[in-house]
Order: C-alpha cells, then sequence, then structure tokens
C-alpha cells in the first residue's frame, strides 16, 4: 500500500507548499476548514500530478479529526501528518486562537498517536513567537492538564493572557498557545516512541503567506529588517524542511524544535546582550 501524509492548514501557503514537495511519492490527504480553498488547493495540486484528496476538517473539534484520519488510513500506510493549521493574532480573539493552535494541535497529534502505526512521524508548526515571550509569563506548569482536563487547561491558558490589556491578549494567546506546542512536541516524545513514532515541532519566522502578512503591520515587517537574513521566509523554504522531518532520513530527530527564522531570534537575542553590557 502506498504511503498517505495528511497535511493539516492544507489550503494555506505552506501546507500546499509542503503538499507540493511530499506529493512526489506519496498519496496527500490535505484538510482545512475552507472549503471553497480547500478544492481551489486540491485542483491545483491534481494538475500537478499529485494523488490528493480534500477532507474538509476543523481541527478544532476532535471527532472532525478522527474523521480525517480515518479516512486517511483508508487510503493506503498512514505515515505522517504534517500539522500547519493554526491563526494568528489579527484572526480571532485570544480564546479563537487558544483553541486553534493548542486543542487543535492536541486533537490532531492525540488521535494520530492512536491511529498511525511504527515509523510515522507528526511534525507540528509552532512559531518564533514561542521563543520571544518572557518565559515567566508562560503556564507551562500547566501545560499537561491538557493531556487531561482540557477545560481546565483552556481557562489557564487564557488566565495567563490576562496579564495585557484585553486588545493585546490575541497577541499573547498565540505566544502561549505556540510554546505549547513546542511543549507537547517535545514532553510527548517518550510516549510516542513507544508506538514507534517520532513527534517535533518547526518553528516559522515571518514566512510570506497570505497569514503571515497579516502581521506585518504589527511587527513582524521589523523584526524581518533586523533578521541576520533580512528578508521575509518563503513558503517552499518551510516545506522542503517540514517534509524533510516527517520523511525516513530524520528517523532519529524526535521531541526537538526547529527555529527556521532566518536569524530574528539570535539577532534579536545579540542586540539585547550588547545592549546590556552597554547599559
Amino acid at each position: 500500500m502506498q504511503n498517505v501524509i495528511v497535511i493539516t492548514g492544507g489550503a494555506g501557503g505552506m501546507g500546499t507548499a509542503t503538499a507540493k514537495v511530499v506529493g512526489t511519492d506519496h498519496k496527500v490527504v490535505l484538510a482545512d476548514v475552507r472549503t471553497d480553498r480547500l478544492d481551489a488547493a486540491a485542483a491545483e495540486l491534481a494538475g500537478l500530478g499529485v494523488d490528493v484528496t480534500a477532507v474538509h476538517c476543523d481541527v478544532t473539534d476532535r471527532a472532525a479529526v478522527a474523521d480525517l484520519f480515518d479516512r486517511a488510513a483508508g487510503l493506503g500506510t498512514l505515515s505522517a501528518v504534517i500539522h500547519t493549521a493554526g491563526v494568528s493574532p489579527s484572526m480571532g480573539d485570544a480564546e479563537y486562537v487558544m483553541r486553534t493552535n493548542a486543542l487543535g494541535t492536541l486533537y490532531v497529534d492525540e488521535v494520530f498517536h492512536d491511529t498511525a502505526g511504527a515509523g510515522s512521524a507528526v511534525v507540528n508548526v509552532a512559531s518564533m513567537a514561542a521563543y520571544l515571550v518572557p518565559e515567566e509569563l508562560l503556564p507551562i506548569a500547566q501545560y499537561a492538564l491538557a493531556l487531561t482536563d482540557e477545560s481546565t487547561f483552556l481557562t489557564e491558558m487564557l488566565t495567563a493572557c490576562e496579564v495585557v490589556p484585553e486588545d493585546m491578549r490575541s497577541g499573547v494567546a498565540y505566544a502561549v498557545s505556540k510554546a505549547f506546542v513546542r511543549w507537547y512536541s517535545s514532553a510527548q516524545a517518550e510516549r510516542f516512541n513507544t508506538r514507534g513514532q517520532r513527534i517535533v515541532s518547526v518553528s516559522p519566522g515571518s514566512i510570506d503567506t497570505e497569514m503571515g502578512r497579516l502581521e506585518e503591520q504589527a511587527g513582524a515587517a521589523a523584526m524581518v529588517t533586523d533578521a541576520a537574513v533580512p528578508r521575509w521566509g518563503t513558503p517552499q523554504e518551510m516545506a522542503e524542511l517540514l517534509a524533510f522531518c516527517a520523511s525516513s532520513r530524520a528517523g532519529y530527530l524526535t521531541g526537538t524544535d526547529i527555529l527556521n527564522d532566518g536569524g530574528v531570534v539570535a539577532s534579536m537575542r545579540e542586540r539585547a546582550r550588547v545592549a546590556a553590557q552597554a547599559g
């Protein structure tokens, strides 16, 4: 049976770009909540010769996620999920951001864990924002609640966002939710390995996609200008990395995060160090 890769957020820039890379030797199940854009992306991929199946899926609905993986498993051997689905601060309030990014990741990964076999891999998309938020603002001690008490977990995450005025909370929710993705992708590595599975996360910087550009006026443009590589990343650059992480070539890679941000975090930290010394 042919190997199958599920790509959530498949109608987005990174998702579609990644499908073009992995679609050369895998069946692709493309999932997204936006039906019209999903159909257009699937048609584009089919035109390139990719064996693609489009599935409408809201990752915040665990039953829908279960149906997604049931369909994928029926098409062949489920080898990986590349979870690019997520929302940025400009796309909704703090609760919407937290539900989509944190609980959406939990649902996708947990259902994959229970469905896929040995040799499979989860690749989650986190964010460089998880590196930039002060650690004291992160409710790390409460992250494990996601596995036992989702309601309390969500309450604790949103409470952590209340340190800033309401109009800034979606931004904090984004950073906190993506830090959770990093934590989960590390903390659950040993558990996933009991089923012969790998789990990693990748943290993009400012990527030239529709969602990435939504944050251009909110500070992303300034960070790009001050980065070691002073430009926006391309969806293709992210796609190649995501595809590698999902492949057997990365068979020893698990429980870690790869920061792919053009040196934004490195540059900011070094400038802060120099400024502190000068002061």
